[in-house]
């Protein structure tokens, strides 16, 4: 109507709309004012693009307030559908490289997944990727205390190396004093003798899931969910070559710049 309004009467383009006059000159009105919210749109535009399309706006709005920036979530989430932003991430399942299943050691962790001081609760597992034929696994050790991935290795194949190579990055990260538990599921890494005579030299308590519990080991699990749906469903890749370049540069991103808050640590957001 308002570009036809030059060619015919605005009488006759109401009537035709069937839209009542004063809801007509409303939307004039407005249309002739500046955008209040111009300079928060150019903000969340900003903040969408330098995360990939990763947040949506709980985590913008997140993002905006740690700026000095109070904003109702609910406003962000209209500004972003008006600018046709919204989060390119969806959780799918994933497959986490499980080993033959004995009983080791017992779960001292139990599910309490949260620490009051760094070094005091560490998670571990194995995930593998398959992409262009070829196979990466990655392991890593995650810290209850702030969700930081503290160590992790990349091979090819799920030798014990692997983990033991994780491990020596793992034990620089102590201090005098530190005595972490460390849990795991009942991989077959886990279970060599090496694994358990390197913690205890280390002095860290070996904790392992019970059988075919997941939930034992939810934090690093959903570590891997988010590691898959913000990364590996999310980007094309050359070549695995380039697919273990933008891992190692994920791992960055997640221990320094994407937010994180307790309740992320053990469930998808």
């Amino acid at each position: 109507m308002y570009e036809l309004r030059r060619e015919f009467a605005v009488q006759a383009l109401i009537k035709l709309a069937d839209l009542k006059r004063s809801t007509y000159y409303y939307w004039i009105n407005n249309l002739n004012r500046p955008d209040k919210y111009a300079e928060m749109k150019s903000l969340i535009s900003s903040i969408y693009h330098e995360h990939k399309g990763r947040y949506g706006y709980r985590r913008i709005t997140l993002e905006l307030r740690n700026g000095g920036y109070l904003i109702n979530h609910k406003t962000v989430q209209r500004l972003m559908q008006e600018l046709g932003l919204k989060s390119l991430v969806r959780m799918k399942k994933y497959r986490s490289y499980k080993g033959n299943v004995g009983k080791i050691a017992p779960n001292i962790l139990k599910r309490d997944f949260v620490a009051t001081k760094p070094n005091e609760k560490w998670v571990t597992d194995v995930t593998e990727f398959h992409l262009f034929g070829e196979k990466l696994y990655l392991s890593p050790v995650l810290d209850l205390f702030n969700g930081e991935i503290m160590a992790y290795n990349l091979e090819k194949r799920p030798i014990y190396p692997l983990v033991s190579k994780m491990l020596e990055q793992a034990f620089t990260r102590l201090s005098e004093g530190d005595a972490p538990v460390l849990h795991s599921d009942q991989g077959w890494h886990y279970q060599m003798k090496q694994y358990a005579h390197a913690l205890i030299k280390h002095g860290i308590i070996q904790s392992m899931s019970r059988k075919g519990n997941c939930l034992d080991n939810a934090v690093i699990e959903n570590f891997f969910g988010l590691l898959k749906s913000e990364l590996l469903y999310l980007q094309e890749f050359e070549s695995m070559e380039h697919f273990k370049q933008e891992l190692e540069q994920y791992i960055e991103y997640y221990n320094h710049i994407r937010i994180k808050t307790p309740k992320s640590f053990w469930c998808f957001q």
